[in-house]
């Protein structure tokens, strides 16, 4: 709602008010008007317009005369003076006349007041609240939108929805072009076919134009979510003939010419080509023969992709690469060692291991500190920046870690980190960004945009471990494209579970000695007995053996739903840890869980109350408040989640559930990042049988279509 602003009247200093008018010195004139309640009131003889003009005259004589004989008048020395000046002056007179003069006349000034001196600007702290949600779209195309959804027979609950992602004129759009109901998140082909039908009546085809540009669209999207930037055009095509599209080509041919969405021909290296040689084109004849790959996507992932790939080639290319003397490593060894040197002479450099290898990035970011470099590490989640600060040595005066290491998301607000220069770039010389696996290809272009000329930048990870949330596989491409210097650690991860994953990651699921009880195989016969078998090991198992706390306990499934998802696991934990009627939109004070301020990101927390403001949470960056009517999109219970939730974080302890229904959805990098969020214990609550040692061994990770790597062979050349 808008509310117009007031208008308020300036009474300050140097206006005047309504119905006055400056007069000499500034001040008001106070002329009574000709024919007013002055002397002599309404008794006085009217005066003609003559006589009115006679005494005008007169008055104003009598004025001119005053004035010339003030001029005439002595003046008196010093009448005009006033403060110090003044003071002098009586002193003066004083001493003339043989009086003593005043004893402030001739003592010192008192010294003016100094200004307290600024304090030093420190970076904001992380916000407490959840960041403001996007501008609600106006209530007339709300109202317009829900009129067409009506008359169309959709459910109206979609009309702020669908405002929001068509924008002003919404309405008008959807009745002109129902197709555009696809743009909705969660609207399928068939139901924006049934829409369309609907509103158009006889005129709607399968061959509609209209139709085949927005599914064409919708395709794109879904792929993207999928973790793709781009399809390979064969692909796109077949999957709109899926889509009933009677003409792919003219779909796609019809979607580029309204600029709905963007083609690219990508040039392929030849079989037994070096990239260097693919790069340069030895001949027209040659580089015209070369195979190409046409690609299709959406504009903000193409033009994302893109402007990565040019500033990853800045970074790489500012940089001089002799290595300065002060880089050299003091006292390290090993992999710590060759990082250090690494990044003494690239502006570019990856770094790969596990939990483990985190101390050698911590190591670097502390010589770096040392010698006086703005150098800060940023990390995907709290608890990972929590982790990382742990391996910061204490200076001596206590603030070894202060404002060292960030979260990712703090970083790019600026409620963390050094803030930006004048210029908009981060005011850092090294930037080191841990858990870079997670990087999809938005972020990481903001992130490379923002470093300036000169600034260095480390991407640490595990490889093995899933890919983003978000299109793209940054770190895995870069990797692949081998155009800057690459660190493997040599740091393993220690004990029976850091044994366990070391094998997971290369294949190989093997029988691990735990004296200790860090590993413990639960098996089941079906998804009941899974949930039933997974609370008694919270609540009970676990605690009485290791002493932890339900809430340390984290218990991780392949999906949310099914009979033994995140949802069945989350009711039957609350059930047994938190039992409460749910007032609060299904949550009760005490409940865990997580909150998703944006797609990709997930953050654990527990509920502490609600009221008209919206849900109140404590998460590891403090008080959080989500709105209302974001609470159902944006918070789940957080007891049980999927391990694409749980990537990045840690917990004392994790008990992940396979139940028989998971078999088709397990792959190495899944059973890898799952089973490796445990620190001392891990249990498995097993009814997938040979599915999980054949997943570990036969199913990697599901490839993604993205130009990052041929982007970068043509802007950087190959390291080494």
């Amino acid at each position: 709602m808008s509310t117009e602003p007031e208008t308020t009247e300036n009474t300050g200093p140097g206006s005047t008010g309504p119905g006055t008018a400056e007069g000499e010195g500034g001040g008001p004139a106070t002329e009574p008007a000709a024919g007013g309640e002055g002397e002599g009131g309404s008794d006085s003889p009217q005066l003609t317009e003559a006589q009115a003009e006679l005494a005008a005259q007169k008055l104003e004589r009598e004025r001119i005369e005053r004035r010339r004989a003030k001029r005439a008048e002595p003046i008196a020395a010093g009448t005009k003076l006033s403060g110090k000046a003044a003071d002098l002056l009586a002193a003066v007179r004083a001493v003339e006349g043989g009086a003593k003069p005043p004893a402030s006349a001739f003592a010192d000034p008192e010294p003016a007041p100094r200004r307290p001196a600024p304090e030093p600007v420190r970076p904001a702290r992380p916000p407490a609240v959840e960041p403001t949600a996007p501008p609600a779209p106006a209530p007339d195309t709300v109202d317009a939108v829900r009129r067409v959804l009506a008359d169309g027979g959709a459910p109206e609950n979609l009309a702020s929805q669908a405002a929001a992602a068509l924008g002003e004129g919404a309405g008008e759009l959807l009745r002109e072009d129902p197709w555009q109901l696809l743009r909705v998140t969660g609207v399928r082909p068939e139901q924006a076919d049934g829409f369309a039908r609907a509103l158009l009546g006889p005129e709607c085809a399968p061959d509609d134009e209209r139709r085949g540009r927005a599914v064409t669209v919708w395709l794109l999207e879904q792929a993207a979510l999928a973790g793709h930037t781009a399809l390979e055009l064969p692909a796109l095509t077949a999957a709109l003939g899926r889509q009933s599209v009677p003409d792919a080509d003219a779909a796609v041919q019809s979607a580029l010419a309204e600029g709905d969405v963007l083609a690219f021909q990508d040039a392929l290296d030849e079989p037994g080509a070096t990239p260097a040689k693919a790069a340069e084109g030895e001949d027209e004849d040659a580089e015209e023969s070369r195979p190409v790959r046409v690609l299709v996507g959406l504009e903000r992932y193409a033009l994302a992709e893109e402007s990565l790939a040019d500033a990853l080639a800045r970074i790489v290319n500012s940089l001089a690469k002799e290595a300065s003397p002060e880089w050299e490593p003091q006292g390290l060894s090993g992999s710590a060692a060759e990082l250090v040197r690494a990044v003494a002479g690239h502006g570019l450099v990856l770094h790969t291991g596990g939990e483990a290898a985190r101390a050698e990035p911590a190591a670097l970011l502390t010589a770096a500190r040392a010698q006086g470099l703005r150098a800060v590490a940023a990390c995907h989640t709290p608890d990972g920046r929590d982790r990382f600060a742990a391996l910061l040595p204490d200076d001596a005066d206590g603030a070894g870690a202060e404002g060292a290491v960030v979260t990712l998301s703090g970083l790019l607000a600026g409620s963390e980190g050094p803030g930006r220069d004048a210029e908009g770039a981060f005011a850092l010389d090294l930037l080191v960004l841990t858990d870079a696996p997670l990087l999809d290809v938005e972020t990481a272009a903001t992130v490379a945009e923002s470093l300036p000329d000169g600034a260095r930048l480390v991407l640490s990870g595990d490889p093995a471990v899933l890919w983003s949330a978000g299109p793209g596989r940054v770190f895995a491409d870069l990797l692949a494209a081998r155009v800057c210097p690459q660190i493997a650690s040599r740091t393993p991860d220690p004990g029976p579970l850091g044994e366990l994953v070391s094998g997971i990651g290369v294949g190989e699921l093997n029988q691990v000695e735990a004296p200790g009880k860090e590993i413990v195989i639960v098996p089941v016969r079906d998804a009941g007995e899974a949930v039933h078998r997974t609370v008694q090991l919270v609540a009970d198992s676990v605690p009485r053996a290791f002493g932890f706390a339900p809430g340390e306990t984290v218990v991780i499934t392949p999906g949310h739903g099914g009979a033994a998802g995140t949802r069945a696991l989350n009711a039957a934990l609350k059930e047994r840890l938190n039992p409460g009627p749910g007032r609060f939109g299904g949550f009760d004070p005490g409940d865990l869980v997580v909150h998703s301020p944006a797609p990709g990101r997930s953050v654990p927390g527990r509920v502490v109350d609600a009221d008209a403001e919206g849900l109140h949470l404590t998460c590891a960056d403090g008080p959080v408040v989500v709105a209302k009517e974001r609470v159902e999109r944006s918070v789940r219970h957080g007891w049980a989640l999927t391990a694409h939730q749980a990537v990045g974080g840690r917990w004392p302890a994790a008990v992940v559930v396979l139940p028989g229904d998971a078999a088709q959805s397990l792959s190495r990098p899944w059973v890898y990042t799952a089973f490796g969020r445990a620190e001392r214990h891990l249990s498995v609550v097993h009814g997938v049988d040979q599915a999980l040692p054949r997943a570990v061994a036969e199913v990697p990770a599901k490839p993604r279509t993205t130009r990052l790597p041929l982007l970068l062979r043509t802007q950087v050349p190959p390291a080494g």
